[in-house]
């Protein structure tokens, strides 16, 4: 824990941020994000509760800063990975697989975001102003562009509209799987004693594999 005096600049506000992002982060990789709590978030950083909320207006909108950091890091992963894998030359089947499991392989080894994913529209869109709401979405809006102009680099034939399908879906889909696929240890339980309820366990990489590969027989032309 740092203890840290009172910030006089922007620059020392701007260090302030980040060491609660930092934390904030570094809280998720012990913790789910339902157990975050902003006291202990206080406590880990060093500032008071009262100073955090001068930085941040909830707990929430500190986690959406930081589901949009880690939004802009994977952007940046999967345009390296598809640029590495996909071949242009290849056939159209062959970039659409290539590209499904680009998306897969990137957002596995990224647990944070994918925790995040699926708590923003239950959780961490509640408890927040309308500017967080605003800034947050305005910038979904234009991560959400970039991932278009990914996409359709290494897959043109899917054109925006199809692009857009995918994308929208990966995120839905992603949330989604990543809850059901980490369920409660008396879940876990059950699993692993009773062998017919345990048919029905998912992992999340295939399956989110195989619904990828499912939107894309859609959306692409045939």
């Amino acid at each position: 824990m740092t203890t840290f005096q009172r910030a006089r600049s922007e620059e020392q506000r701007a260090v302030r941020r980040q060491a609660i992002l930092t934390t904030a982060a570094a809280m998720l990789a012990e913790m789910p994000v339902a157990q975050l709590s902003l006291n202990e978030l206080s406590r880990r950083v060093g500032l008071a509760k009262s100073n955090v909320l001068n930085y941040f207006d909830s707990r929430e909108a500190v986690l959406l800063e930081l589901l949009d950091a880690e939004t802009h890091a994977w952007m940046d992963q999967l345009d390296a990975e598809l640029t590495a894998t996909v071949d242009p030359a290849a056939a159209i089947d062959d970039r659409a697989a290539a590209l499904a499991d680009a998306i897969v392989t990137t957002l596995e080894s990224r647990p944070m975001l994918c925790a995040l994913t699926a708590a923003q529209a239950a959780v961490l869109e509640h408890n927040i102003s309308v500017e967080v709401a605003a800034d947050f979405k305005r910038g979904s809006i234009a991560n959400y562009a970039v991932m278009i102009r990914h996409v359709l680099a290494h897959l043109p034939e899917l054109g925006e509209d199809g692009a857009g399908r995918l994308i929208a879906a990966t995120v839905m889909l992603t949330g989604v799987i990543w809850t059901h696929s980490h369920p409660s240890a008396a879940i876990i339980a059950v699993y692993e004693t009773d062998p017919e309820v345990a048919a029905f366990r998912i992992t999340f990489a295939p399956t989110l594999r195989e619904a990828l590969q499912t939107i894309l027989v859609g959306v692409l032309p045939r």
